[in-house]
């Protein structure tokens, strides 16, 4: 991770992350947002913006690059924390919470997991993390109420017949493609290098070598023998066998030598990093459409997910309708507002 996180946590104790509120009988945690009641604290969410920063993997070595960066994630993510909040607020309305037995198997498979065989192990992994069990609850009581909450208010809900999939696949075909692919038999002759690079003359003995190789596969030999006998790749072990290979993942260079063959048919030798390589075609297919059958499932899934898309933007929509958010900083109020705005979702 390339993150100052000195200077990261220095811009947010100067408050470039959330303008300061007014003083208030809120002292230790200073209040951001009330949704229907229950709060979202600066420390909560000054945490969110942190590990957005992380994420991003971004190199920020001045306090002008991180103010940058916090205020371009910030919009989405207390629109976010809002949402999220709604969706526990559901979760609990309908009687959802994480009972003792369940969140013992949780925290069994989390040590196995993580190899954590002793209770000081699993404290001290807690510990590293700045958590405690408490905090490891709350947590996963939280994922699991916006899971559910999803689950049977979203995605139960959701159906996808199959006239809309044979739809789909009519007007995308193009994206549903069986690809070109290749396999090849490769013997390769290695250059040996010292430090002071390749020797000439071993160059020249390679380039020799590989030649009368080739004359004797053109001759009739069987190549898989010429390879088991001469090959210096690791593919020897298998007849000098690669693939199938997609087409598309073959470098350029190397393509372009391959076009020129046939099934049955030997290039040159073709000169690598490595040494001398001679590639036989053993097959060649063409891109060809992929039928319905076999892409339907890709099709489902991808119907499905943008269905689910628009009902949880639709669902969202209605309960911040319905929700009262009272705002305690005007600069998240504004960044809120005008990502919703941005977003279409206001």
């Amino acid at each position: 991770m390339k993150l100052n996180t000195t200077l990261l946590g220095l811009a947010l104790l100067a408050g470039f992350v959330i303008a300061p509120a007014r003083p208030s009988a809120d002292i230790l945690e200073q209040v951001i947002v009330k949704v229907n009641g229950d709060i979202i604290t600066k420390t909560e969410f000054e945490a969110r913006q942190v590990a957005a920063l992380r994420q991003r993997n971004q190199q920020l070595t001045d306090e002008a690059a991180i103010k940058k960066a916090i205020e371009e994630v910030t919009p989405q993510l207390i629109v976010e924390a809002v949402d999220e909040l709604l969706l526990i607020q559901k979760g609990r309305e309908s009687g959802l919470k994480l009972g003792d037995e369940q969140f013992k198997n949780i925290v069994e498979n989390i040590k196995k997991e993580n190899k954590i065989e002793t209770e000081e192990q699993f404290q001290a992994a807690l510990k590293q993390e700045g958590m405690t069990l408490e905090d490891l609850r709350k947590a996963i009581e939280r994922n699991m109420l916006v899971s559910r909450v999803q689950q049977t208010d979203i995605v139960g809900k959701i159906q996808v017949t199959e006239e809309e999939e044979r739809q789909y696949y009519n007007t995308h075909q193009k994206e549903f493609e069986i690809p070109a692919e290749i396999t090849l038999r490769e013997l390769l002759v290695a250059i040996p290098a010292d430090a002071r690079g390749v020797n000439v003359a071993r160059e020249e003995e390679a380039q020799a070598r590989i030649e009368e190789i080739r004359k004797r596969a053109l001759a009739g030999e069987s190549f898989e023998t010429l390879v088991a006998e001469a090959s210096e790749a690791p593919s020897k072990a298998n007849g000098g066998l690669i693939g199938p290979v997609r087409q598309s993942e073959v470098a350029a260079g190397l393509r372009e030598e391959l076009d020129k063959l046939a099934p049955g048919e030997l290039s040159p030798p073709i000169r690598t990093d490595k040494g001398y390589v001679l590639l036989k075609v053993e097959q060649a297919t063409n891109a060809a459409p992929m039928p319905y059958e076999q892409a339907r499932e890709q099709i489902a899934d991808r119907l499905f997910d943008q269905r689910r898309r628009e009902e949880l933007r639709r669902y969202l929509k209605k309960v911040r309708a319905e929700a009262v958010i009272e705002w305690k900083n005007a600069e998240l109020k504004k960044a809120y507002d005008q990502y919703l705005s941005a977003h279409g979702e206001s």
